[in-house]
């Protein structure tokens, strides 16, 4: 009788173990995110730290790019899966360097504001001086070129580009020599510009209208490989986002922006309340901006000549959909 009860029980315990050992006994899928070292790093911290990336199963290394030249090397040469960057790079990635990629998500309108030496005091004080950018002809290098040509100047005869890379580099350019004569910035080193003296001659969508800036692009035939994974990184990220911007949690978030970018307390509570303003920071959910994407394109074609590709050519945000019903089970 008692090994009749044992041997009944014993596929009863192995089916029990079937079904939850694989959530704790699985490897997480280790991914690389490769993004600028912004005040709009909060949601990966956050989904690091407090394991929105590990209830999906995933291992996220995140790596802080010194320019949007070095990143588009690193997704197309496979040793980044997924870029968090303007997603003018990545049309310049498809458009120029023929690279199969795509945009899956949007993130932000980029809190990009036009920084000049505390001597200037219009655009005009620009005239015979350099703009420092990341690159010279990709995202805001771009929209600094259409402001400017908007006061009169031109690119190789009224200034020039120092490129110089990241946040913190075209902040150091700044600081290091006048010539630098201004940069468009975003949080926090707008803040610590404007700490120093430097002046806003105000913000970019202000001067050119919505802005799809931050979203996600990957290789294509990785995500088509990779499609579950992808979606459980987006909805992660959602996940973290949401938290970051919470106003319960603005304290707790305020204290990471602290501890990782090293800001003063009252820098780091007023990134936070800007990268949480409608059209100026974060999107509801890292949703896509359409028509913001549409001015990337116009400008771009403006820019750098020829006319506004569809936007469909460059986006696939079936992920980012499948992601959201996700995060909303």
């Amino acid at each position: 009788m008692v090994g009749d009860t044992i041997s009944r029980l014993v596929p009863l315990v192995i089916a029990f173990w079937s079904l939850t050992l694989p959530a704790y006994a699985a490897d997480p899928v280790l991914l690389h995110v490769n993004t600028f070292p912004t005040a709009r790093s909060l949601p990966f911290y956050v989904a690091a730290d407090r394991g929105f990336f590990a209830r999906r199963g995933l291992k996220v290394v995140l790596e802080f790019t010194e320019s949007s030249e070095r990143q588009r090397q690193g997704l197309a040469g496979g040793t980044v899966d997924i870029v968090h960057s303007a997603v003018d790079n990545a049309v310049a990635m498809i458009d120029v360097a023929k690279a199969d990629i795509v945009i899956v998500s949007g993130g932000d309108s980029g809190t990009n504001e036009f920084y000049v030496q505390d001597t200037i005091k219009d655009f005009a004080g620009i005239r015979g001086k350099a703009i420092v950018v990341d690159a010279t002809n990709t995202a805001y290098a771009l929209q600094a070129k259409k402001i400017l040509a908007q006061h009169g100047l031109r690119d190789g005869a009224d200034y020039t580009l120092n490129p110089a890379g990241n946040g913190p580099r075209r902040l150091a350019a700044l600081f290091a020599d006048k010539n630098n004569a201004g940069a468009i910035l975003n949080l926090p080193y707008s803040l610590q510009a404007a700490a120093k003296g430097m002046r806003s001659l105000g913000r970019t969508t202000d001067m050119l209208g919505p802005y799809q800036a931050g979203g996600a692009f990957v290789r294509r035939a990785w995500a088509r490989d990779n499609g579950a994974t992808l979606e459980n990184y987006l909805a992660a990220f959602v996940e973290a986002l949401r938290w970051s911007l919470d106003p319960k949690n603005h304290t707790e978030a305020a204290a990471i922006l602290v501890d990782k970018l090293k800001l003063p307390q009252d820098m780091a509570d007023k990134s936070l309340t800007l990268m949480a303003e409608p059209g100026f920071g974060f999107a509801r959910d890292a949703a896509f901006d359409m028509a913001g994407f549409k001015n990337v394109l116009a400008l771009r074609a403006e820019v750098e000549g020829g006319a506004p590709s569809d936007p469909q050519r460059y986006i696939d945000l079936s992920y980012y959909e499948r992601a959201m019903t996700l995060v909303n089970k």
